[in-house]
């Protein structure tokens, strides 16, 4: 199903849509959130949660020009926003460089300085990261960041998604090929917009 379709929908009050909704969103938004407000769990729900809410109230406005994902994303900065104007919090999102597998990813890092241009590319670099671990699939993005942030074994991460140790040892390998995938072509499109934006 197209999140257009799955848009209207919910607009028209399709009980099994909101259902989908909210099983297929509330992981991965909440995890999007918890990267930026610290690893506050209990901040995190709640500002996915309203989120999820203004969403519903706001569908009719959705267009389809973005995934629908990307477009709840919009709304949930809108609300850590909030949060950090209400709480006068201002928080760095802390980046996996020292696991050796996501280490591939950032072996740039690695000739930065300590200038302020390097402080500045090293950020960049981790809003990349952090973009394409929020769009990977289904649960890969979560079991990615349960391995190399949280350091997590493939035993523990197994009885998190209940599933054979075997399965979890696949998982995080498709996870990894699309992580290397998918920061190419995100670090790819981030180029070519500065190239214009410099040009």
């Amino acid at each position: 199903m197209s999140d257009l379709a799955q848009a209207r929908r919910l607009i028209a009050g399709d009980e099994a849509a909101f259902e989908e909704f909210f099983s297929g969103y509330f992981p991965r938004l909440y995890r999007f959130a918890c990267a930026r407000v610290g690893g506050n769990e209990d901040v995190a729900e709640e500002i996915t949660q309203t989120t999820l809410i203004r969403a519903i109230t706001k569908l009719h406005t959705y267009r389809g020009e973005a995934a629908l994902f990307t477009w709840l994303c919009t709304l949930c900065r809108r609300e850590i926003a909030g949060w950090r104007s209400r709480t006068g919090r201002v928080l760095e999102v802390p980046l996996a460089e020292d696991h050796p597998p996501t280490r591939a990813a950032l072996e740039a890092l690695a000739t930065f300085g300590g200038d302020p241009e390097d402080e500045l590319r090293r950020r960049e670099l981790t809003e990349l990261v952090r973009a394409t671990l929020d769009h990977l699939p289904g649960r890969w993005g979560d079991a990615l960041e349960w391995r190399y942030i949280e350091g997590l074994s493939v035993s523990e991460i197994a009885a998190r998604l209940s599933v054979s140790y075997k399965a979890a040892e696949s998982l995080l390998s498709r996870a990894r090929r699309a992580f290397r995938d998918g920061f190419a072509l995100v670090a790819d499109s981030a180029t070519a917009v500065a190239s214009r934006e410099s040009g």
